[in-house]
């Protein structure tokens, strides 16, 4: 049984007078265990894909279901129970709550989840090089690292589906490789992973690799 599912999924904005189609019929379906990278260049939907795929936005037309579960059109509360229960998520923005430390943040998360696990913080924190930053609040973080304690928030709980903005964009070469690392060992556990990227290194380990353009799915 597929996972994660998206069928037929359409979005449009309105810019003036024009319509903006930003998803024009995607559909695909993540199976437990996979490792998925989403590619295609800047404007070609990525972004907006997982942010329906999260129920973070609504789709125009289609619908998404999360282990059988309909997230699509349901009261916001419902689709933020599914998403503190089967979502770790990483946007290009708005990841941490700036009156929290690093740390903060990442228990937070697990809280929702409910799933504390103290060593599981620290452990994250290393993997993502920011132990010296540990207890910095994110107002005091540059752009590079607000990314990276955002991909730690992301994956506090050991999310069931790990869907992730350009998980990689702002580390260094040995960081990108420990969190290569720890995606494969996902796919080991049985847990889902998405990741948007332009990282040709990151593809390359990857079970499939899904190509958008012009908000539509050219290649599987």
């Amino acid at each position: 049984m597929a996972t994660l599912v998206a069928h037929e999924l359409y979005r449009f904005f309105h810019v003036g007078e024009d319509e903006i189609f930003a998803l024009r019929g995607v559909s695909l379906r993540l199976r437990p265990g996979e490792f998925v990278a989403l590619m295609g260049p800047s404007g070609s939907g990525k972004s907006t894909l997982l942010s329906c795929l999260t129920g973070l936005d609504e789709p125009d037309g289609g619908h998404v279901l999360v282990d059988g579960l309909r997230v699509t059109r349901r009261p916001e509360a419902e689709r933020a129970r599914i998403r503190a229960t089967s979502f770790g998520i990483l946007l290009q923005s708005g990841n941490l709550f700036p009156h929290l430390s690093v740390e903060q943040n990442i228990r937070f998360q697990m809280r929702l989840a409910g799933k504390a696990d103290d060593a599981r913080v620290g452990q994250l924190v290393d993997m993502v090089g920011l132990r010296h930053r540990a207890h910095a609040f994110a107002t005091q973080l540059s752009g590079g690292e607000t990314a990276r304690a955002g991909l730690a928030v992301a994956l506090a709980a050991n999310p069931p589906i790990l869907v992730a903005d350009e998980p990689t964009a702002e580390v260094d070469a040995d960081t990108e490789g420990r969190l290569i690392d720890h995606f494969e060992s996902r796919r080991r556990a049985g847990l889902t992973t998405l990741l948007a990227t332009h990282s040709r290194a990151l593809a390359r380990k990857a079970d499939r690799i899904i190509q958008l353009s012009d908000g539509r799915v050219v290649d599987d």
